[in-house]
């Protein structure tokens, strides 16, 4: 087959080390499952949670959640590397006392990397340093969605609203944990306590009662040594949808929708209720006024350009009685199977799962290497 009429070839990378890995796994076997096989070579790439890179199995029933047990991308003998060859940025795989064989050209790589070490930038500058095209937020983008201080810091520049909040380091919970404990108690509880860079509900507690938060700082650490603890906000959780413009297009955005959680069940949107139970319900679109549609609609915009994100986010945010608006988060890699949230929103919109990858793909082809 020729250049001029071979299909673009898209490699799908997802695992990874962070404690996300399942759930990466879970948002692959959705990809996966939805591409257009007649329009891109496809080629998956999983990596373990040792941070080997290898040649995974297509098989999207390996990467599914089965019977409650979470998917694992397996460690093995030959590792997949990108390498420059003769100017064009190829995959190769390695094994010991082989000689490398190299599997092509890469076009597109389509990462679906959850949480540090990959969601955070450190992936996106890999394929930055050997010019290759990729789906979604830059490095800069990537690190900030992926810090729930510095993405606050971000909003407010921008003139968001968020919600109080207390930023706690490595060092500052070692070395004098009392003042941590007060400036958590002048928020007023309930709060949430959350890793700053991790995803997927992980590690999050919702905290009611001062000698409670210690335990809920410490299982928030095990995930991440800095911290974000957030006041509890009365208000209906309502996300939206950004996806690139084309050229110098605006973002374009999905109608909002509204998270369900089964009252009795969970206290909060946590990952057992995202992945294990299914105890959260997507009212999509929001049963809200027009004008608080159009209002999430421009926010939702204005956080995508705020960061400098690229591909695809979703924004999400509190609606309280009073009618205010107060962001929460952006995820610059959102869940992405076909029941996750962004793709419903999309599909309620008028924008297919299969069509949502397509569009994605097309934007990572279209864009400049380097800096833009």
């Amino acid at each position: 087959m020729t250049d001029a009429v071979r299909k673009p070839r898209i490699a799908v990378l997802f695992g990874g080390r962070s404690s996300e890995h399942a759930v990466s796994c879970v948002t692959a076997a959705g990809v996966l499952g939805a591409i257009d096989r007649e329009k891109y070579d496809v080629i998956p790439i999983g990596i373990a949670k040792t941070g080997q890179w290898v040649l995974a199995d297509g098989d999207v029933a390996q990467w599914s959640l089965s019977n409650g047990s979470l998917p694992e991308v397996a460690p093995g003998e030959a590792t997949v590397a990108l390498a420059e060859i003769g100017g064009e940025h190829q995959l190769i795989v390695a094994a010991p006392d082989q000689v490398p064989t190299e599997l092509g050209q890469v076009d597109v790589v389509f990462p679906l990397l959850h949480g540090p070490f990959g969601e955070d930038g450190t992936v996106q500058g890999l394929l930055e340093l050997s010019d290759t095209r990729y789906v979604g937020a830059g490095v800069l983008a990537s690190a900030i969605g992926m810090d729930k201080h510095f993405m606050k810091v971000v909003f407010e520049s921008a003139g968001l609203a968020v919600g109080p909040y207390v930023a706690v380091t490595d060092r500052q919970w070692l070395r004098d944990p009392a003042s941590v404990r007060e400036q958590v108690a002048a928020l007023g509880f309930p709060v949430f306590v959350k890793p700053a860079r991790a995803g997927s509900s992980m590690g999050i507690s919702k905290v009611d009662r001062p000698e409670d938060l210690d335990a809920a700082i410490e299982e928030a650490r095990r995930h991440d040594p800095k911290l974000v603890i957030e006041a509890g906000i009365v208000g209906r959780e309502i996300e939206c949808a950004v996806l690139q413009g084309r050229g110098t297009d605006a973002p374009r955005t999905s109608l909002p929708a509204e998270i369900a959680v089964a009252v009795g069940e969970h206290s909060f949107y946590d990952f057992e209720a995202k992945y294990v139970d299914n105890a959260a319900s997507l009212i999509c679109p929001a049963e809200l006024p027009q004008e608080a549609i159009a209002e999430v609609r421009r926010q939702a915009a204005v956080a995508f350009d705020a960061i400098g994100a690229e591909g695809l986010s979703r924004v999400d945010f509190f609606y309280t009685e009073q009618g205010e608006w107060i962001i929460n988060e952006i995820n610059t890699l959102p869940g992405f199977t076909p029941k996750s949230m962004y793709p419903q929103m999309w599909a309620a919109t008028g924008l297919s799962y299969t069509e949502l990858i397509d569009e994605l793909i097309h934007l990572a082809l279209s864009r400049k290497t380097g800096l833009r």
